[in-house]
C-alpha cells in the first residue's frame, strides 16, 4: 500500500510539473511583432465607403510563428528559436486595419470581428514572408489582396493587386530580419492604401433595401 501511495504521488508530482512546463514559454525562445507605423498626416477627404476586414491568410511555409530564411532556390528554413508573437496572418491583418484606419481613406474601416455587415470586405493571402539570405539579405513580403462586395451574387472584386516588396538588411540577424520586414509591409500597405483608393471607383453600388425601392406615391 505504501509503494502505491508513493508512486500515485510521484505520477501527480511529473504531470503538475509537466502541465507549469506547457504553460511557460519557452525560456529558449525569443518573440517578435511586426507593426508597421503609417506616420503620413491622414487624407482630407475619404471616400464614401465602409469597408470591413475579412479573412487573412498565409501560404505555407509562412503559416507558422517561426521566422523563415531562404537558403537556395529550393531550401527554405524555419528558426524555432525565433518566433513572432502572433501568426503572421493575424499581424498583416491588423496592421492593415489599423493602418487603414488611420488614413482615413475610407468613412469607416471595421475589424473583422465587427457584427455590422457593410458592403464591402478586404482580405489578403500571404504569398512571401521571409528572409532572403541567397545573396544580399533582404526582407520579402509580398501579399494578394481582394476586395469585393459583400452582398452580389457572384462577391464582385473591385480591387484585386498583388503587391511585392523587398527590403535590403544590414546583416543576417532576426533583428534585422523583423527591421526588414516592418519597412517592406509599411511599403506594401501604403500602395495598397493607393490601389484601393484608386479602384473604389470601380466598386457596385451600395445595396438599395427593398423598402429604398419603394415608388413614392403621392
Amino acid at each position: 500500500m505504501q509503494l502505491m501511495r508513493t508512486a500515485t504521488t510521484l505520477f501527480l508530482s511529473t504531470a503538475l510539473l509537466a502541465g507549469c512546463a506547457l504553460s511557460r514559454p519557452n525560456p529558449d525562445q525569443t518573440s517578435w511583432l511586426v507593426v508597421p507605423e503609417r506616420t503620413a498626416p491622414p487624407r482630407a477627404t475619404p471616400v464614401n465607403l465602409t469597408l470591413k476586414m475579412g479573412n487573412f491568410s498565409a501560404n505555407t511555409p509562412f503559416d507558422s510563428k517561426s521566422l523563415v530564411y531562404r537558403l537556395s532556390d529550393n531550401r527554405y528554413e524555419k528558426d524555432f528559436y525565433n518566433v513572432y508573437l502572433s501568426y503572421p496572418r493575424d499581424m498583416v491583418g491588423n496592421a492593415t486595419h489599423n493602418w487603414l484606419v488611420k488614413s482615413n481613406a475610407f468613412t469607416q474601416v471595421l475589424e473583422q470581428s465587427s457584427v455590422f455587415f457593410p458592403m464591402y470586405q478586404l482580405q489578403g493571402v500571404i504569398d512571401e514572408f521571409y528572409g532572403d539570405y541567397r545573396d544580399t539579405p533582404q526582407a520579402v513580403v509580398s501579399i494578394q489582396f481582394y476586395a469585393s462586395s459583400s452582398f452580389k451574387a457572384d462577391n464582385f472584386i473591385f480591387s484585386s493587386p498583388r503587391i511585392s516588396k523587398r527590403v535590403t538588411l544590414r546583416d543576417k540577424s532576426p533583428q534585422a530580419l523583423v527591421d526588414g520586414q516592418q519597412q517592406a509591409l509599411s511599403e506594401v500597405l501604403a500602395e495598397l492604401e493607393s490601389r484601393l483608393i484608386a479602384d473604389a471607383a470601380k466598386a457596385p453600388p451600395p445595396y438599395k433595401s427593398v423598402q429604398d425601392k419603394k415608388p413614392n406615391h403621392q
